[in-house]
């Protein structure tokens, strides 16, 4: 069982790697050779020499790399944050065996949000534009989990080499907090209403009150 598993992984991660590196490259019909094994480089502050993946070995985490790049659009954002606001930079370079094919900086501590660039001169010589595109907020827990020494970051939770999304405290998921909360709230609101309904009301009386002298 964890060999087929083993061995969807990598199946998974070549599908991915072999769709990236088609975007932009589209061509005439014709029978497609069997992909590449797919796999990636990633090099950056902290480490001593490139951290080197590949989908026969580690098929999750070259999946998961992968996916923080994979949903980029063709053009993105012509500036991005401020250099102090980045953070550490990691390049990551996606290749198709052992040739190097695209590559891509990985900002996952910047505020804001994680940040992905592309620059415009990429390693296979296709033509692309450079840009900035925001991350996917999984990044520094899918970098660190790969092996880039990061931070844990609990913000996020993974279900999964490359999988996360924010979640909320654990406090917040209480419906019976949540309730008394809001019943609070609106116990307050409602004593304030008659405060002011009572004062509104005094307030005529006492006007009505002088009128009516003034008139006698």
């Amino acid at each position: 069982m964890v060999r087929q598993m083993r061995r969807l992984a990598a199946v998974l991660a070549g599908t991915l790697a072999a769709a990236l590196l088609s975007l932009g490259t589209a061509g005439p019909a014709s029978a497609a050779p069997n992909p590449a094994p797919a796999g990636v480089d990633i090099t950056g502050v902290g480490l001593s020499e490139p951290l080197r993946l590949r989908a026969d070995k580690q098929p999750a985490h070259v999946t998961a790399v992968i996916e923080q790049v994979n949903f980029l659009g063709r053009t993105g954002m012509p500036s991005g944050p401020k250099p102090a606001d980045l953070g550490p930079k990691y390049t990551i370079v996606v290749l198709a065996g052992e040739t190097p094919k695209q590559m891509y900086d990985l900002y996952p501590k910047a505020v804001g949000g994680p940040r992905v660039f592309r620059p415009a001169k990429q390693p296979d010589a296709r033509k692309t534009s450079a840009g900035w595109f925001l991350g996917r907020l999984s990044m520094s827990e899918t970098l660190r989990t790969a092996g880039v020494p990061l931070e844990r970051q609990f913000d996020t939770v993974s279900g999964g080499v490359g999988g996360g999304e924010r979640v909320l405290p654990e406090d917040t998921l209480d419906p019976a907090k949540d309730l008394d909360e809001a019943l609070g709230d609106l116990q307050h609101l409602l004593l304030l209403n008659v405060g002011v309904m009572l004062t509104i009301t005094v307030g005529l009386a006492g006007i009505a009150l002088l009128i009516r002298r003034r008139t006698r």
